[in-house]
């Protein structure tokens, strides 16, 4: 399906007109063509999504409302989040990108411009920037975390999502939460994906080269050169590098990961040695910290799209170093943004670069009727266990901020409570779409939050020590003054105990204040009850989380008469 400009116009126009979108009239008139068109520039144009955590359909995500960050910097633009970031970048208080963008009143904002992402919405973006170009003039680079985050996901181990990306088109990926199905399940699902799949940062284990007859130690192909009609793209692939850290190593036995920033350097240089392209990307799954940091110390990339941390940059950051110059972008989650970057490329190298980052309104994009057909035939065998009703929300349920998330505490709320312990913990995970109050919490909704391959919940004794040892432990993944410590994530979340966290401290005191409920402090000597999920190491005999939660909603609805939770 190839949109002209006029028909792809009058096509959002109806589609606005007919939504709930008419009540923008409080906030001045949408710029339709504003949003999704741009002054040609340049001959070569690169699209990239990341970290859609498998989101077919369109979504609430609210933005962060605290994006705090501590220790060594590289770009002053980041990380920036609600007024702040309105003002740095010029945006107008109560537009469609100021929605996308940032927290600020989401609940009213959302009632107005309706949900965003979804792919059948994004297919019909994605093709309408590739027929502005024309043929043969851009590649969609997707910057992994494609295959998990929902329920049809996690039943058909990222097969549903394999076939949606080979329908959007994706020329080349690369991976993180994609690897916690298993090493086989992952070289299973790239057979059947169309584009390439590239890592330069994996390579096998001591153990598994020395029984392997292939003197090769590379486990995926480190780059890809894509020609294009007026430039050749070298893609490097970076997959998340602390990925045996975060997940369970389990998964990946044979595999090892890491920053590899010298393997990378010899990577680059070689593909500048041999003259083999014009434009070198760097397709990374690192983390924005890392990619700055990154950025400021290899030379010859000329551009990083990353992944990982969900940030949404409403512009790239550009970064000096030894070599020259790169510039560093991310393109946000949850199918909530396309990237759009045209180059100019002459000679041999990166003459100029414009970048937009586009939200992705549904109300506004019709669905590309092919991918709706694709999604309704994924999810039609489960539909009736996505769809049953467990509660009704009774407030804004988020997921995503630094320390604190409401879907996080109705999580650990049912821990507590199923479980009878004094503290709960939950993983500070990023993914998860946001409800607003008075919608009705599905069991998708649930699994859009706890859907990963190792859900067990599980139940220790431990005594307060090392329960403050453990908050300083995550901390420390987060703000360690040096980006290359850092994991990623936000902060575990933790129900029963309350404390403090000054993340420019050193690790060992920038917890402090941990207090019970009743306001006693924690006692370093006593031991706890302490509830969680989704540990790391060896499996736990516990019922999934999932069971655990619709277990306590479904209890809530009967003890309050089918009210709330």
């Amino acid at each position: 399906m190839n949109l002209s400009r006029r028909v792809f116009l009058q096509a959002l126009t109806l589609a606005l007109l007919s939504s709930n979108c008419s009540k923008q009239r409080r906030f001045g008139d949408f710029d339709i063509e504003g949003l999704y068109s741009a002054q040609p520039f340049g001959n070569v144009r690169l699209l990239h999504f990341t970290d859609c955590h498998a989101q077919l359909l369109p979504v609430y995500y609210r933005e962060p409302s605290n994006n705090l960050a501590a220790g060594e910097r590289h770009g002053r633009a980041v990380p920036l989040g609600g007024q702040a970031l309105l003002d740095y970048y010029r945006l107008k208080f109560g537009s469609p990108e100021a929605h996308a963008f940032t927290h600020l009143h989401f609940i009213e904002l959302a009632e107005i411009y309706g949900k965003m992402g979804g792919f059948a919405h994004l297919a019909t973006l994605i093709e309408r920037i590739r027929g502005e170009s024309g043929p043969g003039n851009t590649l969609l680079l997707d910057g992994g975390d494609s295959w998990q985050g929902s329920a049809t996901a996690l039943w058909t181990q990222g097969r549903d999502m394999v076939a949606a990306c080979n329908l959007l088109g994706v020329d080349v990926m690369t991976g993180h939460w994609e690897f916690t199905y298993g090493s086989k399940r992952v070289l299973e699902n790239l057979k059947q994906f169309n584009g390439e799949f590239a890592a330069q940062n994996i390579a096998l284990t001591d153990a598994a080269r020395f029984d392997s007859d292939d003197d090769n130690s590379c486990v995926f192909e480190p780059y890809v050169i894509k020609t294009l009609q007026h430039a050749r793209v070298a893609v490097i692939g970076q997959a998340f590098p602390y990925t045996p850290i975060a997940n369970p190593r389990r998964f990946i036995p044979d595999w090892q990961f890491g920053i590899q920033e010298y393997n990378l350097q010899g990577v680059i240089d070689r593909i500048k040695t041999d003259k083999t392209a014009d434009v070198i990307v760097l397709l990374s799954h690192n983390g924005l910290d890392v990619d700055l940091k990154l950025a400021s110390r290899v030379s010859g990339l000329d551009i990083i799209l990353g992944g990982h941390t969900h940030d949404a940059l409403p512009q790239p950051v550009l970064i000096d170093n030894s070599g020259g110059k790169t510039w560093v972008s991310n393109a946000g989650s949850h199918g909530k943004f396309l990237a759009v970057l045209d180059l100019d490329v002459g000679k041999g190298r990166l003459k100029g670069l414009n970048y937009r980052l586009l939200p992705v309104f549904s109300n506004l994009l019709p669905p590309d009727p092919k991918m709706q057909q694709l999604i309704e035939i994924v999810r039609n065998p489960y539909i009736d266990q996505l769809t049953r009703p467990l509660a009704t929300a009774d407030r804004l349920l988020y997921r995503r901020d630094r320390f604190h998330g409401t879907f996080d505490q109705l999580i650990l709320d049912a821990l507590l409570e199923v479980s009878g312990a004094d503290i709960a913990m939950s993983p500070g995970f990023r993914w998860g779409n946001t409800l607003l109050p008075g919608q009705t919490i599905t069991l998708e909704d649930v699994m859009n939050h706890t859907a990963i391959t190792y859900p067990e919940t599980y139940m220790r004794f431990l005594l307060g020590r090392e329960i403050k040892a453990i908050l300083e432990d995550v901390a420390d993944n987060l703000f360690n003054r040096d980006p290359y410590y850092r994991q990623g994530g936000d902060m575990v979340r933790v129900g029963g105990l309350r404390f403090n966290c000054d993340p420019n401290e050193e690790i060992g005191r920038r917890i402090s204040g941990l207090r019970m409920p009743n306001g006693k402090p924690l006692d370093s000597d006593k031991t706890y009850k302490v509830a969680g999920w989704a540990g790391v190491g060896e499996p736990s005999s516990g019922k999934p989380v999932w069971e655990v939660v619709v277990e306590y909603l479904e209890d809530k609805v009967k003890g309050e008469r089918g009210r709330i939770f």
